[in-house]
């Protein structure tokens, strides 16, 4: 199992706002190993846990970190990117969805953003609480927010103290470039 430096981030961002957790719906998506879907249910929210149907390794570390963590209770379901699956439509409205490091590979951003427009169809106020790594200045995702009519929101690290090269006494996220995002529907969605 890997933690990469941008669940780290995440997590310290749930972290900063445990208080509000308690009782939301959070679904992590591209959870792999899971901290900040962990963090979110110790912290007291409703959480399920999910990655690639098309990985099941991916799915079984995320019910192992479960295991682990003493919360057995927590659903884990295989959802893959840019696919309309019977799990995707059971899905209850969320109001958060996390997501880790899942803006890695620019050919999967389309399929992310309109699994989160999908999402966001069932609840419009849902916000999807992203860390990412900044690996290219040319990726961008300001053209597919704007044609899947949502806004971003970048957050500074220091606003919630996750601009050191250690959280939590972990090494992470060393010197790696991590942002974190708020998206949401842009407001003349609502």
């Amino acid at each position: 199992m890997y933690v990469w430096p941008c669940a780290v981030v995440l997590a310290q961002y749930l972290w900063f706002h445990r208080r509000s957790l308690p009782g939301k719906a959070i679904l992590e998506i591209g959870a792999g190993v899971s901290l900040p879907g962990i963090l979110a249910a110790k912290c007291g929210a409703e959480v399920i846990l999910s990655d690639s149907s098309e990985l099941p390794h991916c799915l079984e570390v995320c019910r192992q970190s479960c295991q682990m963590n003493n919360l057995p209770q927590l659903q884990v379901l295989g959802l893959t990117w840019g696919h309309v699956s019977w799990d995707l439509l059971a899905l209850p409205p969320q109001d958060v969805i996390l997501a880790s490091d899942v803006f890695f590979e620019p050919e999967d951003f389309e399929d992310i953003l309109t699994t989160i427009y999908f999402l966001m169809q069932k609840n419009p106020k849902v916000q999807l609480w992203s860390t990412y790594q900044v690996r290219s200045a040319d990726w961008s995702l300001e053209a597919l927010l704007y044609k899947w009519d949502m806004k971003c929101v970048h957050i500074p690290l220091e606003s919630f103290d996750a601009d050191k090269e250690d959280i939590a006494e972990s090494a992470l996220p060393g010197r790696h470039t991590v942002e974190m995002l708020v998206i949401s529907f842009a407001k003349d969605s609502l």
